[in-house]
């Protein structure tokens, strides 16, 4: 006994001895990776399909233990075939787990070369005007669908609408949703402060049976592309007049004027100090004409 402890205890130390920094920073990476990949897919059907790969992989190791020769031959068949199987079913899950990497590479190159001043500017012009819209579509009960587009690229979803590349203002967002007028039925985009296109359509929601049979087409919509993208979607329900907001495939619902604008704000400009806002204050927004008006004001009520 003593000995067969001596020669573990041996054979660890020499393992031990032989890990160099390399070594242990090739394990933290991977280590970090499988968290990461546990993370993403838990939530979804791929997280199910992780436990049934597991469960297989342990009757196969059992099987060839126990020498059960039947098993371990259905066990082997199933686990060739079936990662092939496996990448063909779950093509949206596995997309999703690369678009979030993806999504992580670009925050991290986005903070590493800093928001441009002039997108920072219009987003500070940009984020009153959205807040002010969603509040007087809100109280006239008139649908609505916006989506900020932030380290995602939504050309996809901009070919599908009307490319407008407009200043926001709310008389635009009051026409543009309007009943009945011909960009109403869809949803807006917007980049870097820029209404960029309208009457867009977009991705169903990858667990719809999952959603409150409740949630309109619009809020399913809001899900769906914020399921597929970094994306931030504002919503106004037609039939109730509530403020929803979709981030990572999360619905929150009852908000108002005030707290989109702070969520945005959160979201848009985490850097923000004073020192900046007293340095672009002075400027004149770059993409505005002297003779643009400005109907944002803080003092009018939101009527939520």
């Amino acid at each position: 006994m003593l000995d067969t402890i001596r020669n573990v205890w041996n054979a660890l130390s020499n393992v031990l001895q032989s890990i160099g920094i390399i070594d242990i920073i090739d394990i933290v990476l991977l280590t970090y990776l499988i968290y990461a990949v546990l993370k993403l897919v838990r939530e979804t059907r791929a997280g199910q399909l992780m436990k049934g790969l597991l469960f297989l992989i342990v009757a196969y190791l059992l099987s060839d233990l126990l020498e059960l020769k039947a098993i371990r031959f259905i066990t082997e068949q199933v686990l060739n075939v079936g990662i092939l199987a496996i990448i063909i079913l779950f093509q949206p899950e596995f997309r999703r787990v690369l678009e979030k990497f993806g999504q992580g590479a670009s925050k991290v190159s986005r903070i590493a070369l800093g928001n441009s001043e002039d997108v920072r500017a219009q987003w500070e012009y940009a984020i009153p005007i959205i807040g002010e819209s969603i509040a007087n579509l809100a109280s006239t009960k008139t649908g609505a669908l916006i989506v900020i587009e932030r380290s995602t690229k939504l050309g996809e979803q901009i070919g599908t609408g009307t490319y407008l590349n407009a200043i926001p203002s709310v008389q635009l967002f009051g026409n543009i949703f309007f009943h009945n007028t011909p960009l109403h039925d869809g949803a807006v985009i917007m980049r870097d402060g820029i209404v960029l296109a309208a009457a867009c359509f977009l991705p169903k929601p990858q667990k719809e049976e999952l959603i409150d049979k409740h949630l309109g087409s619009r809020h399913r919509a809001a899900i769906g592309m914020s399921e597929n993208s970094d994306a931030i979607i504002l919503v106004v329900s037609e039939e109730t007049g509530q403020i929803s907001i979709a981030d990572n495939g999360t619905l929150t619902r009852n908000f108002n004027r005030h707290t989109v604008e702070q969520y945005l704000r959160d979201a848009l400009l985490p850097s923000e100090d004073d020192s900046w806002r007293k340095k672009t204050i002075r400027l004149p927004l770059p993409f505005l004409r002297k003779d643009t008006p400005h109907n944002s004001s803080k003092d009018k009520e939101d009527g939520v």
